[in-house]
């Protein structure tokens, strides 16, 4: 079954607490989500608050994806870039799907919720995300349409002598 995409949800306790154990599952499963495994709710809250206030100022958006039971299964989070030269391109941040729907196709299906979103807003004719190297994402995301377009080698350093490069991705909306 398909999950429902729904742009900017009223955040309430439930849609906080979702997107908080949404974050953990996938990084604790290995997910290249900002941390690295093993995380507990506790260390990624600050960085959801963060996000939170950001889509409370109006800079960020929210996409949720919920599952037949109405758990959130699936997020990303579209960032208007602030510097005046590059307002015509959103940053796409924070993309996840929970480790329980993955292989159902249901990445795609965010990436083209997200992409539908970001058309919708006014003068955005791209949408720009960075990945990690080293498993496979950008593979994931040119399949999807994004085109690499730059690498910072080593850029992500996720443990001691565990190196990755941080990769830039553009999905033209035109």
């Amino acid at each position: 079954m398909p999950l429902t995409f729904t742009l900017d949800p009223p955040v309430t306790p439930a849609l906080r607490d979702g997107v908080l154990g949404l974050w953990t599952d996938v990084t604790n499963a290995g997910g290249a989500v900002g941390f690295v495994a093993p995380v507990t709710p506790e260390e990624i809250r600050p960085e959801l608050v963060r996000h939170l206030v950001q889509m409370a100022e109006g800079h960020t958006r929210l996409l949720v994806g919920h599952d037949e039971a109405g758990e959130v299964a699936a997020t990303a989070f579209l960032t208007r870039n602030t510097h005046r030269l590059m307002t015509h391109w959103v940053w796409l941040y924070t993309v996840m799907v929970h480790p329980r729907h993955q292989g159902r196709g249901y990445g795609r299906d965010l990436l083209a919720a997200a992409a539908d979103a970001a058309r919708d807003i006014e003068g955005v004719e791209a949408v720009r995300l960075t990945c990690r190297g080293g498993l496979g994402l950008e593979r994931f995301y040119a399949s999807c349409g994004y085109k690499e377009v730059g690498r910072v080698p080593d850029a992500i350093r996720v443990a001691p002598g565990d190196d990755r490069d941080d990769i830039v991705m553009l999905l033209p909306l035109g």
